[in-house]
């Protein structure tokens, strides 16, 4: 087995391992517990989870046309047109259970990762990116799947900091 094989394999149990870290990062929380923040002006666990589920949703969506159509441009202007904080708001993040969320994005991951296991060459396949105030550059699937991947524990984290900080 090459490095990059091995490398690749790491890549994708860590990609495969988020939603299952999430859940545990979130072990015996009661639902007040979910709407806890760090401090008034960062968001709740709650609020966390959606993001980390719905970002996860939108990317999976770039994952899916690298690999179909590698001449394509992915864009998420829609998204990143509006800050972050005004997403939480819309998409009601603070008023919604987060049950749903956690299926979804143990779902999505099993899909995608069922997608990467079949498909040749894989990691290399690509698409260019739209980023906003940038020029437009191609971004490998590896390198989708790694931001994903470190997105998710870098939230995980956050909600650690989070429970380590209010003793729960």
């Amino acid at each position: 087995m090459t490095r990059l094989t091995q490398d690749s394999s790491a890549l994708l149990a860590r990609y495969a391992d988020g939603p299952f870290r999430l859940e545990a990062a979130l072990a015996d929380l009661t639902e007040a517990q979910l709407d806890i923040a760090q401090s008034a002006s960062t968001w709740t666990i709650r609020q966390i989870v959606h993001h980390v589920v719905d970002g996860d949703d939108l990317w999976q969506v770039c994952i899916k046309a690298a690999l179909g159509n590698s001449d394509g441009v992915f864009s998420l202007q829609w998204y990143w047109d509006k800050p972050q904080d005004t997403w939480v708001e819309i998409w009601r993040y603070a008023e919604r259970t987060i049950e749903p969320s956690l299926a979804l994005f143990r779902l999505n991951r099993r899909h995608v990762v069922d997608l990467l296991q079949q498909i040749p060459d894989v990691w290399e396949r690509h698409i260019r990116i739209q980023w906003p105030h940038r020029p437009e550059e191609p971004v490998t699937v590896r390198d989708v799947v790694e931001m994903q991947a470190d997105h998710t524990l870098g939230h995980i984290d956050d909600i650690r900091l989070i429970r380590q900080t209010h003793g729960i």
